[in-house]
């Protein structure tokens, strides 16, 4: 059994040059209309889960005479598409899990967006090594104590926010404005718009974890708390001002 999942999700479109990050020994759960995205982007289906009231009927029609395993749920659920899938991966004694998803550009769901951003970072899973992929953004979960690598080039955007509460005792390493042992609160602009310095350790590739034996460019460190620490453009793309 693969020890990674990565979590399709349904939704917006996903930026097809995720593809390339994936590791090869995985295990694919979609998450609804995720199996429609998950198709477009030539990945295996392991497993499909949700209530399916938003997947299409040809790529159901598809996964059925493919013989993928399907874990159907109510309508009246209380848990999300992408809750359940989470749950499933667990359940299946995944230990890391990359999520998969994007915005719609011709029809934004704040509410979904949000709702996927707290699944992935739910302390339920502070023993587990996850990771989000949204549109050209990777973003990395990490819940104190814990530190996490940023292999990303000199100049590269990175955010650090904290979810549920202040994130404490965060220290950072290879970033223009650096922290030491410092909070930062929910709703603080503090940890927005850093970026990798120049003078950071070793050659980088946006989105790619280091090379066995290199250190990473920049890491954040964290004691206590949950942060997100987002990579905005880490597929490519052109940065917008400061909010």
């Amino acid at each position: 059994m693969a020890r990674t999942a990565v979590i399709v999700i349904g939704g917006g479109g996903i930026d097809p040059r995720v593809v390339a990050h994936l590791p090869a020994d995985r295990m694919v759960i979609a998450a609804d209309s995720g199996l429609d995205h998950a198709m477009e982007l030539g990945l295996e289906v392991d497993l499909l889960v949700g209530d399916l009231d938003s997947v299409s009927e040809s790529a159901l029609a598809e996964a059925g005479a493919r013989g993928t395993p399907v874990e159907r749920h109510r309508p009246d659920k209380d848990a999300t598409d992408t809750e359940l899938a989470l749950t499933a991966a667990v359940e299946r004694g995944c230990t890391h899990l990359i999520g998969v998803g994007g915005p719609r550009p011709d029809d934004s769901r704040l509410d979904h967006e949000l709702g996927v951003l707290l699944a992935f970072a739910a302390p339920a899973l502070a023993d587990r090594e996850v990771e989000l992929w949204w549109g050209p953004a990777h973003v990395l979960v990490l819940h104190g104590p814990g530190t996490v690598p940023i292999d990303a080039p000199p100049g590269a955007t990175v955010s650090l926010l904290p979810l549920h509460g202040p994130a404490i005792g965060i220290t950072t390493t290879g970033l223009r404005y650096p922290l030491r042992a410092e909070p930062l609160t929910p709703g603080s602009g503090r940890g927005i718009s850093n970026e990798v310095d120049a003078a950071g350790s070793g050659p980088g590739s946006a989105g790619a974890p280091p090379a066995r034996g290199r250190p990473a460019r920049a890491s954040v460190h964290l004691e206590a708390g949950t942060l997100l620490v987002i990579h905005p453009l880490a597929l490519g793309g052109t940065p917008c001002a400061d909010a």
